[in-house]
């Protein structure tokens, strides 16, 4: 449905602008003068040029989906139908990639598809825990309840990724820090005092010898030595991309002596918080051991769901 542009002055004499969806430009402005706009002018909104190009749409956040999941809670709660709460809330969303996903949902909702199975065309916005709930809620015929749960569960889950972003700050600003400082020391210090050295006239000891040494090989293979730490991240991406590199990878990441600790404190409180959200809302436990088992975020973790599930 197109968007018209509309702007004119209401009966406080106060200029006032806006847009509204309709079927055409009569039925826009028919919108408009209802809300006592005097002399409106209307045009139709220019299409973005880039609205079928996924790299320059704005993202779909967790807040957006915690703010989605809170309202439409209350809605349903307050006895408001479904697809009634879908328009209202797609309307009134300010994100226009989320925007066109509660657009089509609400669709489809409108066609008959389940509201659990509307969500599961758009992965990329709803992963399989909110849809499973979500279905849970429908079967059950607790829809808000189950709303006001996830919308609880996502806003600790969140909360547990700032403070674990914020314990990984300290120590990655120190080691690009270090980083930092060993460069300049190899690329300007150190020439200064081989040079000063030098004047000398008597051989460096073999330490003074090897910090030199290593600073030429810097400063004439810089270029070099930055391509291949290029590559190495590439590469190393590219292993964990494969099936086979990222368990051993997340096998060598649950064994390291500072991270592993805290890879496995964070898996087991993201198992049982999921786990029992799930539980809580009617989802039969081996339906939510699988879906639990995928959002560990650690192959080795997840195999052992895995078999915790089929045992």
């Amino acid at each position: 449905m197109p968007v018209y542009i509309w702007k004119g002055i209401n009966s406080y004499g106060d200029k006032r602008k806006g847009e509204v969806e309709a079927p055409d430009q009569a039925a826009a402005l028919a919108h408009v003068k209802r809300l006592r706009i005097k002399d409106p002018a209307i045009k139709e909104k220019p299409k973005d040029l880039f609205e079928n190009i996924s790299f320059f749409q704005p993202k779909v956040t967790g807040k957006d989906i915690v703010i989605f999941t809170r309202q439409l809670s209350t809605m349903i709660d307050a006895g408001l139908p479904l697809v009634q709460g879908l328009e209202i809330l797609a309307k009134q969303q300010d994100n226009s990639t989320f925007k066109r996903v509660l657009t089509a949902i609400k669709t489809d909702v409108e066609t008959g598809t389940t509201f659990a199975d509307a969500m599961r065309k758009h992965p990329k916005v709803f992963d399989n825990l909110f849809s499973n709930m979500i279905e849970a809620g429908e079967t059950g015929g607790i829809l808000d309840t189950i709303l006001g749960r996830l919308a609880l569960f996502m806003e600790k889950s969140m909360a547990l990724k700032k403070k674990i972003k914020g314990a990984m700050t300290y120590p990655t600003i120190c080691l690009a820090i270090s980083i930092l400082i060993l460069v300049v020391i190899l690329a300007f210090v150190i020439p200064v005092f081989e040079e000063m050295f030098a004047t000398f006239g008597s051989a460096l000891p073999v330490p003074t010898q090897i910090v030199v040494s290593m600073s030429n090989v810097f400063k004439s293979n810089f270029i070099w030595i930055s391509m291949g730490a290029f590559a190495t991240f590439y590469i190393i991406k590219k292993i964990y991309c494969s099936k086979t590199g990222r368990i051993k990878m997340d096998a060598m990441m649950l064994k390291a002596p500072v991270f592993g600790p805290l890879i496995k404190k964070v898996a087991v409180a993201k198992f049982t918080r999921t786990l029992s959200t799930m539980l809580q809302s009617g989802v039969p436990i081996l339906d939510a051991l699988q879906v639990v088992a995928k959002t560990a975020g650690n192959k080795i973790i997840e195999a052992a769901v895995f078999r915790v599930a089929d045992s």
